[in-house]
């Protein structure tokens, strides 16, 4: 038995132990004729979070809590939906096998309502069980890709090639940090986020830096704390004269997004960024990345990045 397998083998023993001892509390209610009831971490409180520069946000403690009654016609049908989600899992874990999250939904549609109610479940099982995502052998389906000099294999034999002309987008999924955290700890090599220069994109960045909230009980395989702001950044537009008719005004939801980073723990520790951030304020504008078009047409790809990552320039 290899040293990994060692460590699968005992992680789905953990996770057995513990969908049975939740299993066995509940039981235990009911021989006493008591009604069952789950605590959970609130997931969402930034009163469980506590923040770790060369971790990111990490859950710290379970002040905030949500209790799930099966008695409560609030959270009766949550209680249902989490003990549908165990029994999945236990049955994964026991055979060997994966399910998609998807896969889940529509065998149980009439249960969770939506595919998003089965997302939040699942994450609220891990949190629950103090076991990482991937341990419950429910898997999402990526929204990232990846491209460059690079292949792999995975742990089935399977030989992935990323040779080819996509690039990561969008609001970074777990697989995605997964990928982009196991490329730092396993090559080495430095993680620039290229982002819009909005609101939006400079969360993007700091989830792929220092984690989200929901997910903070997985900080220490989700984030990439030596991450750097590469671009495009909001000084970047009066530098380069960006012209006017390629940006865009701030929205009040723009507005109310930047007022919310500003006052996140990793923000504070960064004057930079406050610095870039409080210019965005200022000017009440924003620009995506193809603004540079308005430059060059390949003035992103030709001039910005290359000497971007020449001569520096990054936070």
């Amino acid at each position: 038995m290899t040293d990994r397998q060692r460590v699968d083998e005992e992680r789905s023993l953990e996770v057995l132990n513990n969908i049975e001892n939740v299993i066995l509390e509940i039981v235990t209610c009911l021989s006493k004729d008591e009604a069952p009831a789950l605590v959970l971490p609130n997931r969402s409180s930034w009163d469980n979070i506590s923040f770790d520069s060369a971790i990111g946000l990490q859950m710290s403690s379970t002040s905030a809590v949500m209790t799930i009654r099966s008695d409560c016609p609030k959270t009766a049908t949550t209680l249902s939906q989490i003990l549908k989600i165990l029994s999945v899992t236990y049955t994964l874990v026991q055979s060997n096998s994966y399910a998609t999250k998807r896969d889940i939904y529509y065998n149980h549609p009439q249960l969770f309502g939506s595919q998003k109610i089965v997302d939040k479940i699942v994450d609220d099982v891990s949190c629950m069980l103090k076991v990482p995502r991937r341990a419950l052998r429910v898997l999402a389906t990526s929204k990232g890709v990846i491209s460059g000099d690079l292949c792999y294999m995975e742990e089935d034999g399977t030989r992935i090639d990323c040779h080819s002309s996509s690039a990561g987008k969008g609001f970074p999924d777990v697989n995605s940090r997964l990928m982009v955290r196991k490329l730092w700890d396993v090559l080495h090599v430095p993680v620039f986020t290229l982002v819009d220069a909005d609101p939006h994109g400079i969360e993007i960045m700091c989830i792929y830096k220092y984690g989200s909230v929901a997910m903070s009980f997985e900080a220490q395989s989700l984030t990439i704390p030596s991450a750097m702001w590469l671009g495009l950044l909001p000084s970047d537009l009066e530098r380069l004269q960006v012209p006017r008719s390629a940006l865009l005004p701030l929205t009040k939801t723009d507005e109310n997004k930047l007022d919310s980073l500003l006052k996140r723990p990793y923000v504070t520790d960064q004057p930079e960024w406050v610095k870039e951030m409080a210019l965005m304020q200022k000017n009440r504008l924003k620009a995506e990345i193809q603004s540079l078009a308005a430059i060059g047409p390949d003035f992103l790809t030709s001039i910005y990045l290359p000497n971007k990552l020449r001569f520096g320039g990054w936070l």
